[in-house]
């Protein structure tokens, strides 16, 4: 089984979310009152709120926020109605982004979106000028300190993993959507822990940085995350470890 890592990128989002921790329980927020909305308020059988409540309790996003969360989308509480989209564009050096977005302000967010792309060096395009170049999967990291890779190799491949790779000091599952829960909850059951658990989008094919566009990538893409409005951000580059250790040094 082998594959581009994505790990140093998903390493480099964890460490912009953890100095962000109140707008990241805002952005959590959304997701679950959508998913809830959508599918009502029990995680035994709604999905997409387990996962976000997953999401929660990893942030250690407070109880009452995540049940003040879920009653605003089952309207038990009285809150505002959000939309979902996905912005799609390029960055410098040709890079593919998309970004999800959770907004009850269409009009405001796409301005918003579109200056951050014009700043950042990209632009942003029209629908599937770029999705096309990704595919929906689960994505799990373990640390390696927590499982033997042959045991963990088969317990995975028993479980509908497309692949597993070493990707420096983890792990790196990736899974069909269909999957991810099943093979999450295996792990759980062996108490293999998990760095990462989520649904990403992740690209067909990569392009390769150096340092100067790989700064400019991260920084577009660490603007785009700065918005509240903005739940996630996906981009095919590829950047070098020592270069990403370099440029996550600097901040």
């Amino acid at each position: 089984m082998a594959g581009h890592s994505h790990w140093a990128g998903i390493k480099h989002k964890k460490g912009a979310a953890d100095k962000k921790r109140g707008k990241l329980f805002s952005k959590i927020a959304r997701q679950i009152i959508v998913a809830a909305k959508a599918g009502g308020g029990d995680p035994d059988m709604n999905l997409t709120l387990r996962y976000a409540i997953d999401k929660a309790k990893a942030a250690n996003m407070p109880k009452d926020n995540i049940t003040r969360a879920i009653k605003k989308g089952t309207g038990e509480i009285e809150g505002v109605i959000f939309q979902e989209i996905m912005y799609e564009g390029y960055g410098p050096g040709g890079v593919a982004v998309l970004a999800q977005v959770l907004t009850d302000n269409v009009n405001r967010t796409a301005a918003e979106v579109r200056k951050t792309f014009d700043k950042g060096g990209g632009n942003l395009g029209q629908t599937n000028c770029v999705a096309y170049m990704f595919d929906r999967k689960g994505v799990i990291t373990v640390p390696t300190e927590a499982a033997n890779e042959d045991e963990l190799m088969e317990l995975v491949l028993e479980n509908g993993a497309e692949n597993l790779e070493t990707a420096g000091d983890y792990y790196e599952i990736t899974v069909p959507v269909g999957d991810f829960d099943g093979l999450k909850k295996a792990l759980d059951e062996k108490g293999i822990a998990t760095d990462f658990a989520d649904v990403s989008y992740i690209p067909q094919n990569t392009v390769p940085l150096d340092e100067k566009t790989a700064g400019k990538v991260l920084r577009l893409i660490d603007n785009l995350e700065d918005n509240d409005d903005v739940q996630n951000v996906y981009a095919n580059y590829d950047i070098a470890d020592d270069i990403m250790e370099k440029l996550t040094a600097e901040g």
